[in-house]
């Protein structure tokens, strides 16, 4: 059995009323795939260091969430919410006319595949989350002056938008953009890895051929993670316990802490197909830092939950190379 190439993907567009979601779509297009979920800022270039170590007889539909990468922004006067990102896996799942998902998922995507599966577990088959579980526990008078700055923040920045002037538009080098990358994740991801980010996010600048835009909708970087109540994270939990979840966390990470401790022990308990690994480091971005380290994990969880002879569901599923994806820009 060999392992999924890097180089072999399609480009594909997922309509939403708003525009579009990007994705590539790695490996075996015969079959459901894994749908793959970045973090917050991120992109779907996340998993570009995970994806070679991954088996071959599978595919893995990574995309870049509404307002990332490629992907449409939403509505001027909207906002982002992580609770409204949740219903872009179900909008893909019926776009491409699956019936269950299997998802894999970092920070923000993980937690997505913790909310969807909670609210839908009889349509997943796999859960993969990397550094989260639950959001993390915020001091309430913090968590409100953070809520008030972000708010004034998005209005400048919808602001500047509606003006539409590329001079007015910040452009950077892309040793600039590098340390940019850096500085968001707090030093989580290296300059040597920021590439994996960068790719999926640079846009030329008409005025200076040396200098580039992020083609991110800047609006994303307000958006607040709201603290989940501990009775209902419990009552979440509960509704997984029969879905195969594995999380992976770094041994010294912050983000999956003590508002986990009470669901993880109840997946322990109750979840005969909960996995918890933990990889060296304090890094949050561990599948891009430590890709090896993960795949010891997630190969064999992958294999043992998605085997090959159990990959092909026809019959069960309406047909999975849609025309949809068969017609998708490349």
């Amino acid at each position: 059995m060999g392992t999924l190439s890097l180089s072999d993907f399609k480009e594909v567009q997922i309509p939403a009323p708003w525009g579009h979601i990007a994705g590539r779509w790695y490996g075996n297009r015969q079959e459901r795939p894994i749908l793959g979920i970045h973090g917050w800022l991120d992109n779907l270039g996340t998993f570009d260091r995970l994806i070679p170590l991954l088996p071959d007889y599978i595919g893995l539909l990574c995309i870049d969430l509404p307002g990332h990468g490629r992907s449409s922004s939403i509505q001027p006067g909207m906002h982002y919410s992580v609770y409204d990102y949740v219903y872009v896996i179900p909008r893909v799942m019926r776009e491409l006319g699956w019936s269950k998902v299997s998802l894999m998922g970092h920070s923000l995507g993980g937690f997505m595949s913790f909310v969807y599966t909670s609210l839908a577990a009889h349509t997943v088959d796999m859960v993969i989350s990397f550094e989260i579980l639950l959001p993390r526990t915020v001091i309430p008078k913090k968590a409100v002056d953070v809520v008030a700055q972000s708010m004034e923040r998005h209005l400048v920045e919808e602001d500047r938008q509606g003006e539409s002037n590329p001079q007015k538009t910040p452009s950077y080098t892309l040793s600039e953009m590098t340390k940019i990358i850096v500085k968001r994740t707090i030093n989580s991801v290296t300059p040597e890895l920021a590439k994996h980010l960068l790719h999926r996010q640079v846009v030329k600048s008409p005025l200076s051929p040396d200098r580039f835009f992020f083609s991110g909708d800047g609006r994303v970087k307000f958006y607040h993670l709201s603290q989940m109540e501990p009775g209902l994270a419990v009552e979440m939990t509960k509704i997984i316990k029969k879905v195969p979840f594995l999380l992976i966390k770094a041994s010294k990470s912050s983000f999956v802490g003590v508002q986990c401790e009470v669901p993880i022990s109840m997946l322990r308990q109750n979840n005969p197909h909960f996995e918890l690994h933990e990889v060296a480091g304090t890094t949050h971005h561990i599948h891009l830092l430590f890709p090896e380290e993960c795949a010891r994990y997630v190969v064999p969880f992958i294999q043992r939950h998605r085997p090959p002879s159990s990959w092909s569901l026809a019959g069960k599923e309406q047909p999975l190379c849609s025309k949809k994806i068969q017609n998708s820009k490349l």
